[in-house]
């Protein structure tokens, strides 16, 4: 897997989310990277791991990450990053702190989780690849950006950074909306053994940060920050804010 390295100091990995790859971080590798060394990740099937023969599984993927960054790093994810990081967490990766950004534990609504986000729109998505995957990612993006007080400048980011790395893999992409789709990492939020901080964007769209609260208080140790005015990509719009946050649980 790709893993760009950038900065010094103490070791944060960076995970991205669904169909993008780890340069859609550089607002906040740029104000990290004096006070950190980011391990900036690009996912099996995505950027630089495009030829990658690790499969786009919870259990894979935060293998194969363990395997490549230092041990007791801290570890930032970002909506279906966060579920790996998450899973890492929960599986024994030697880890100092996670930074769940725009990320819950499970995606999808459920009769005991009134906060996800409805089911339908997975399956639209999932018939979008089928049938226009370039169009399907495009709304995804939108759909990201919308709510933001900066909707067209993070929109504008999103677009310039999809395919700046190569495309990703169509299959890789149907296997990360199952994974996000079929995810459920609740149970195991209880006994999770390290510090966690949960930032959100209250008006982001696809991650109710009403959904964060939840997986918080199911959490010992957590903490919650929600960006105002922020939607999916508080990282792209307000980069202080989220660095300023992640400062707060890096040594």
């Amino acid at each position: 897997m790709h893993i760009e390295r950038v900065g010094s100091g103490p070791d944060l990995v960076l995970l991205h989310g669904w169909a993008m790859h780890g340069g859609v971080f550089a607002p906040l590798v740029e104000r990290l990277r004096d006070r950190c060394t980011l391990h900036v990740v690009d996912l099996p099937g995505h950027g630089g791991s495009r030829d990658s023969d690790v499969p786009l599984r919870l259990d894979a993927c935060a293998a194969a990450i363990a395997g490549q960054v230092p041990q007791g790093a801290t570890w930032c994810g970002w909506s279906l990053g966060g579920l790996i990081a998450l899973h890492a967490a929960q599986h024994g990766v030697s880890m100092r702190a996670l930074a769940m950004l725009c990320a819950t534990p499970c995606f999808v609504r459920k009769d005991d989780w009134r906060w996800g986000m409805s089911p339908e729109i997975f399956r639209d998505f999932a018939e979008g690849l089928r049938s226009d995957w370039r169009g399907t990612l495009d709304r995804f993006l939108a759909l990201e950006a919308f709510g933001s007080d900066r909707a067209k400048e993070e929109l504008r980011h999103l677009r310039d950074e999809l395919f700046a790395r190569g495309e990703p893999a169509t299959s890789v992409l149907a296997d990360g909306l199952e994974l996000l789709e079929t995810s459920d990492l609740r149970p195991g939020l209880p006994s999770l053994a390290l510090p966690s901080l949960w930032i959100g964007g209250r008006r982001d769209r696809l991650v109710d940060p009403r959904a964060m609260q939840a997986a918080v208080e199911l959490t010992p140790d957590a903490a919650i920050e929600v960006v105002d005015h922020a939607g999916h990509a508080p990282f792209l719009t307000h980069a202080e804010v989220v660095a300023t946050a992640l400062g707060r649980i890096l040594p």
